[in-house]
């Protein structure tokens, strides 16, 4: 009689524990956080990490670059095509960047942006295609291409020490960029457009740009540019985000109390607040590369600050490479991990930041990715971008079946979603497992009594979820 009251209970246990959804459950909404690293190329920082690597090894480093992103729950990488009006990419109007083979104009044997963005949507990442505007050549020793600005055009370029810059004050060098930037955007599937904070050079050494152009002469000229690119960008793919990535003071003595070594407003032309407050950008990732306790440069005061300046998002660029680092000694890995609590508590509600760079992630630079793993605990989606759209993509056809100990998800592709949210619930627990591309139209997931499956579209707009007890 003991014996058979034993499995009786144990049968009851084991039916309470599959036990099924019903179709009508609603899961919490999934996460919403850009979670980005800047891939730069430029004196080959991260990727490759040297010039004239095979393009087999090439792949290889961008593929495990990659891997990694997706092992931490990241979903965006800001990837370098244009350090110096060269490309990393097949290009009719720049010549290949020597960052890639060691000569410029020398083909790497494959088109890396093309490549980039092939496998990092097959692991659910976006691809911000990073381009400087204006900047000819980081350093004057390098030999050139012929196509290349610096011997094409030699009339809109100007030598500023050891540098040469397109003048921004030309119509033809701002034409020439937005020419460049807007070939991209025609031919490839980038889900980002990203510049950086260098539409001016640096003062550096004393040495100041020699164009007889005034600072306000100079923000005309950077403030149009912008707007142009932001207009350009919409009429031809609305859902590719404009960010830009600007110096992170945008004036000394702005908030109270900052202190910065350099007047990016006069001395770069970079007006990023009312870029900002224009809404000539869907995000601004000025770079705030201070700690959280110094005052003078106070990273929690900053991101307030900016936080309170538009309706965009702001997604702070954050100094993971300075862990551990000789310019910062004693940075620990713990303070790249409480600035990302930061970003999630200060400010409007759009949760993003960007790691400079991806090497300090792939490395593991001072235990940063460890941390991290408490850090991103779920997969999230990137916010969306009510202000470009309001649709709501229509809720995914779903089936799914049970193989051994795994469930697979399977979804109807209409070619209008751009991502795949899977949810699965254990007992009373929901979590989100991955975002995967929408292309993929399946995955295998841990065995679950319930999923749900969300379509999310270009703009980050979700559907309401289709909800399957599993059986």
């Amino acid at each position: 009689m003991i014996r058979f009251l034993l499995i009786a209970i144990a049968l009851s246990c084991s039916l309470r524990a599959q036990s099924y959804a019903p179709v009508n459950e609603r899961p919490p909404e999934i996460a919403r956080e850009f979670r980005g690293a800047w891939i730069a190329s430029i004196y080959n920082i991260d990727w490759p990490s040297s010039k004239g690597l095979s393009a087999s090894a090439q792949q290889s480093e961008l593929r495990a670059m990659l891997d990694k992103m997706a092992a931490l729950k990241m979903n965006a990488v800001v990837f370098q095509v244009r350090p110096q009006c060269d490309a990393l990419y097949q290009s009719s109007i720049e010549p290949w960047s020597p960052w890639l083979t060691g000569t410029m104009g020398r083909s790497p044997g494959y088109d890396p942006l093309a490549f980039c963005i092939r496998e990092a949507h097959a692991r659910g990442i976006e691809v911000h295609a990073w381009f400087n505007p204006f900047r000819a050549l980081s350093n004057n020793s390098q030999q050139v291409a012929g196509n290349h600005i610096a011997r094409a055009m030699p009339q809109i370029t100007s030598r500023y020490g050891t540098m040469t810059w397109c003048d921004p004050g030309h119509p033809e060098t701002r034409t020439r960029a937005l020419n460049v930037i807007m070939d991209v955007v025609r031919r490839y599937d980038i889900d980002g457009v990203h510049l950086d904070d260098y539409f001016y050079p640096y003062p550096s050494g004393g040495l100041r740009f020699q164009d007889g152009k005034s600072p306000s002469q100079r923000r005309a000229y950077v403030d149009g540019f912008v707007s142009n690119l932001y207009s350009a960008v919409k009429r031809q793919k609305s859902w590719v985000r404009v960010g830009i990535s600007p110096f992170g003071i945008w004036r000394p003595g702005v908030p109270s109390g900052i202190e910065a070594g350099i007047d990016s407003y006069e001395q770069l032309a970079g007006d990023s607040r009312k870029w900002l407050k224009n809404g000539w950008v869907d995000y601004l990732a000025p770079q705030l590369y201070w700690r959280i306790s110094p005052q003078k440069q106070s990273f929690p005061a900053l991101l307030g600050w900016w936080r309170n300046q538009g309706s965009r998002p702001v997604w702070p660029g954050i100094a993971t490479a300075r862990i551990n680092s000789p310019d910062d000694p004693g940075r620990p890995a713990s303070e790249i991990t409480n600035q990302i609590d930061l970003t999630r508590k200060i400010g409007k509600n759009w949760n993003g930041h960007i790691h400079w760079s991806a090497k300090s992630l792939v490395t593991n630079r001072g235990g940063i990715a460890t941390r991290l793993a408490g850090t991103y605990t779920q997969p999230a989606a990137i916010p969306p971008m009510p202000w470009l759209s309001k649709s709501v993509p229509v809720t995914p056809g779903v089936s799914a079946s049970v193989s051994g100990g795994n469930t697979v998800v399977r979804w109807e592709q209409d070619g209008k979603t751009a991502k795949i949210a899977v949810q699965a619930r254990n007992g009373g627990s929901w979590r989100t497992l991955k975002i995967a591309s929408a292309g993929a139209g399946q995955m295998s997931i841990p065995r679950a009594d319930a999923i749900a499956v969300t379509a999310i579209d270009r703009f980050g707009s979700a559907s309401p979820p289709k909800v399957l007890g599993i059986r």
